[in-house]
């Protein structure tokens, strides 16, 4: 082989091997590899010299042109890896994370105020041995009225009370529907709650086409109205959490009988009167009552042999007062800087 066809390709891999070590970056190494090794490359121009040579020559002249170009691919690698490895190490500063400081607090969510007031109320009467009962939302004219006793020509009755829906049905006024379907369904003696969603024609400060109820129903002999009042404070005492003053007052409820409302001494001004219990120290909490016999003779319980006691409340109004909301209306707003505080 020529002496001076051998400088040459030293000359054009020593030029090359510098200019691959000084490429700034992946681009400007990928444009070197092309200059010299592409189709049209100059290593690869020097195969076209082989015609030109002697037979004796040509083979090792193209060994050393492909030696030449091995010379080159593998610097070429190298650089690449080196640059890989040099980008890396710039992201690694880049995005370096100090895992010593304070960590950022993640957003969580929380249990809506009347979710927290049903759970909390289920949970006090599930402790004192009653039982948790469901029934439809879409009721009929019996166990929404005929079979609680009361009459039709009563107003809960009326179009402006009551959502009646096609085929005579209505969305159930109160839960009272769930105990009839329970003592139909289940012979005495037994104590249950039944807590769920109700609608009535109302929106205002203090009422919603929406809300939520539970109410509570025992059956068994020999029961009195004793009972359901010892079974009362326990539990509104529970639920304040402190030694709260109960009375009951007389009233009427077409499915009870007797009937009464229970009040409470006043949570915010502890009886001394204020603007929420309108200076009288007693606030209205729930009904209740002994169970009256039609109610046990349309849901097939001897009322010679079984009494029972049933009482309701709204979930609504023991959160407000639980939690000093001045409106009813806060519960669906859906704003929170009223639903972070809880």
């Amino acid at each position: 082989m020529e002496p001076l066809a051998t400088q040459q390709l030293h000359d054009l891999v020593r030029d090359a091997e510098r200019a691959i070590s000084e490429a700034p970056d992946i681009n400007a190494l990928e444009a070197l590899r092309v200059r010299y090794l592409g189709k049209k490359g100059v290593l690869t121009d020097q195969l076209k010299r082989i015609g030109s040579l002697a037979a004796d020559q040509r083979p090792a002249f193209g060994q050393a042109v492909n030696i030449a170009k091995d010379a080159v691919a593998q610097s070429i690698e190298a650089r690449r890896d080196a640059l890989h490895k040099a980008a890396m190490q710039q992201q690694l500063v880049r995005d370096h994370l100090d895992v010593t400081l304070p960590g950022r607090g993640a957003g969580i969510g929380g249990l809506h105020p009347i979710t927290r007031t049903l759970e909390r109320l289920t949970d006090i009467f599930l402790r004192m041995g009653f039982e948790v009962a469901d029934g439809p939302e879409i009721e009929d004219d019996f166990h929404n009225f005929e079979a609680l006793n009361i009459p039709p020509d009563h107003p809960a009755r009326a179009m402006h009370d009551t959502f009646y829906v096609e085929r005579g049905g209505l969305l159930r006024t109160h839960t009272s529907p769930v105990q009839i379907r329970y003592m139909l369904e289940n012979p005495p003696p037994f104590r249950v709650i039944a807590p769920g969603r109700v609608y009535r024609c109302d929106s205002d400060m203090t009422h919603t086409p929406m809300f939520h109820q539970i109410e509570g129903l025992a059956v068994a002999e020999k029961v009195s109205f004793a009972d359901l009042k010892g079974v009362l404070i326990h539990f509104l005492q529970q639920f304040f959490e402190t030694s709260l003053e109960v009375r009951l007052r007389p009233s009427y409820f077409p499915f009870t009988e007797p009937s009464a409302e229970v009040d409470i001494s006043c949570v915010f001004c502890e009886g001394n009167g204020c603007r929420v219990c309108k200076q009288s120290g007693w606030l209205e909490v729930l009904g209740c009552g002994m169970v009256h016999p039609r109610v046990f003779q349309h849901a097939g319980v001897d009322p010679e042999r079984y009494s029972g006691y049933a009482f309701g409340l709204g979930v609504e109004r023991m959160g407000m007062l639980r939690y000093g909301v001045d409106d009813i209306r806060l519960y669906f707003d859906n704003d929170l800087r009223f639903l972070e505080q809880f």
